[in-house]
């Protein structure tokens, strides 16, 4: 992504506004949208006739269609304007949802007038890119190497989530293939049961690397539980917090894991998983010869907004895999609170150490001097997140983009191997400047993700929000902190609120103190 000094955005000049405030150059950017696609098509082929005449155009068939077509428009719109939640307004707190980023709804109307599907290059060749551009994007504000890591957009959290699941189960199951394996379990140090349900990640992805050198991945890989399909119970337990979306009760049933092998990890007073529960848990799976397939952590719950542990979870895997030799695939979802993370990295996406942070946020008015955010321990969570190995963020929540966009991003995009139906990347040698480059071709994202047809309107929204609002402390950070100085000054006014009476009722209003993100709870 391009670094340029974003000290100068306004963050009221990126939203329409609840009263239409941007309307003029709103309009004026729709029409320009529409336009440019309508001269593409005109000057298509200039020496092509029309197709539809003047006098076809004047026909009463022809002009009945098209009032029938703007008289279901018209419906259409009252029906939109009567009955639609106006996420746009401060008045409406129902969702955590918000207004999107003008910016991204101008770029979504401009691609999807093209009707890309990001399914495959061929069929989207500038919106695929964009897709992997975006992806990488996010890799690299959650600090993953953008060399090795991977990212795409999917339809939403949910199907992110099913995404980190899907790999850390196939991931699970190829030492075992392995093992069964003539010619290659000579790759395995031990091929006991327990020792290979329970390997590192990294481990079981240089396999991959050596099972590729004697040329026997994709035999093996047809062994793995893709093959040969899912031995119940075997892979272990889920752990995942009571604060978890429901999305994983549903991961567990698609992907044949069955729901009795999630364990669920009790919260503490501020909602966010109990780590010394957490430990005991682990330890006493650990003691039982019980495997753990995985262990999920929540960055903005849906109820509170909690911001798990990330750092504890970190160590207590590295500790886990010190003491005992057993390791598990980590997986965050931070569907919600992800793009937060843009708030700690500087304009050269460096991760800001605390107190550097908390002065720049002051000096440079991003957040009043009365508000101190985040938290050291969401800090150290949030600095953490390039240790997992994959995370789920939601650039349709606090990444302002029209739905659907979620997406995932993947430490080791080996681990794309696992899951893809066709090679991820055909590359083809080009000469650039004197040198040898690769430059990707006909890149199929449809046989490496579990969607299959997407629009590449959705990838054209986020790529171009991140380009105006880049995914630092100047950009994103700005547009997020807005939203965090309001939520404190609404817990502050709730809580310092006089009782009132309602037909001879007396009501107290309470919000919930101090919380880790931006959503305010409150009870009477």
């Amino acid at each position: 992504m391009t670094n340029f000094n974003n000290s100068k955005m306004n963050v009221d000049a990126l939203f329409l506004g609840p009263k239409s405030e941007n309307a003029v150059f709103f309009r004026e950017m729709m029409e320009y949208a529409v336009t440019e696609h309508m001269h593409w098509r005109s000057g298509y082929h200039p020496e092509d006739p029309e197709y539809v005449t003047t006098v076809d155009r004047y026909a009463p068939e022809y002009r009945d269609t098209l009032y029938r077509t703007e008289g279901i428009l018209n419906q259409l719109s009252s029906k939109l304007k009567t009955t639609s939640i106006p996420w746009f307004s401060p008045r409406y707190m129902g969702h955590m949802n918000a207004d999107t980023l003008m910016i991204s709804n101008l770029a979504y109307v401009m691609a999807m007038m093209y009707n890309p599907n990001n399914c495959a290059q061929e069929s989207s060749p500038t919106t695929t890119v964009l897709e992997l551009e975006a992806g990488l994007d996010l890799c690299a504000m959650f600090g993953y190497d953008t060399n090795q890591s991977w990212g795409h957009i999917t339809s939403g959290g949910t199907v992110a989530n099913y995404e980190g699941l899907w790999v850390a189960r196939n991931i699970k199951t190829l030492p075992l293939a392995i093992a069964k394996h003539p010619q290659a379990r000579q790759l395995l140090k031990e091929d006991s049961e327990k020792a290979l349900l329970n390997m590192p990640t990294s481990a079981v992805l240089d396999l991959i690397d050596d099972l590729k050198k004697q040329g026997l991945f994709e035999e093996v890989r047809d062994m793995t539980c893709r093959g040969e399909g899912v031995e119940q119970g075997k892979l272990g337990k889920l752990l995942v917090p009571q604060s978890k979306h429901y999305s994983w009760m549903k991961a567990m049933d698609i992907l044949g894991l069955g729901q009795q092998n999630i364990v669920q990890l009790p919260v503490d007073a501020s909602y966010r998983t109990d780590t010394e529960q957490m430990r005991q848990i682990v330890f006493s799976l650990i003691e039982q010869g019980e495997p753990i397939l995985a262990v999920v952590a929540v960055v903005g719950t849906t109820e509170t907004g909690a911001i798990d542990n990330v750092a504890k979870l970190i160590e207590l895997r590295r500790e886990c895999e010190a003491r005992f030799g057993v390791s598990f695939y980590i997986h965050i979802d931070a569907a919600y609170a992800g793009y937060a993370c843009a708030m700690f990295r500087d304009e050269n996406n460096q991760f800001l150490d605390y107190d550097v942070l908390i002065k720049r946020y002051h000096q440079e008015g991003i957040f009043p001097s009365d508000v101190v955010w985040p938290k050291p321990e969401v800090y150290q969570s949030f600095k953490a997140l390039q240790e997992a190995d994959s995370i789920t963020v939601d650039p349709h929540k606090v990444g302002f983009i029209p739905y659907a966009a979620g997406a995932i991003c993947m430490k080791d995009k080996r681990i794309v191997d696992l899951i893809s139906y066709h090679a991820a990347y055909v590359f083809e040698e080009v000469a650039e400047k004197g040198r040898k480059a690769e430059k990707q071709q006909n890149v199929l994202l449809g046989s490496s993700i579990m969607e299959g047809s997407k629009a590449g309107a959705t990838a054209a929204a986020v790529w171009a929000a991140h380009r105006l609002v880049p995914l630092n402390i100047l950009g994103y950070g700005k547009v997020i902190a807005a939203g965090i100085t309001t939520a404190n000054w609404i817990i502050e006014s709730i809580n310092t609120c006089e009782a009132f009476e309602i037909e001879d009722r007396k009501f107290e209003i309470i919000a919930l103190p101090s919380p880790d993100f931006h959503m305010v709870n409150f009870m009477f």
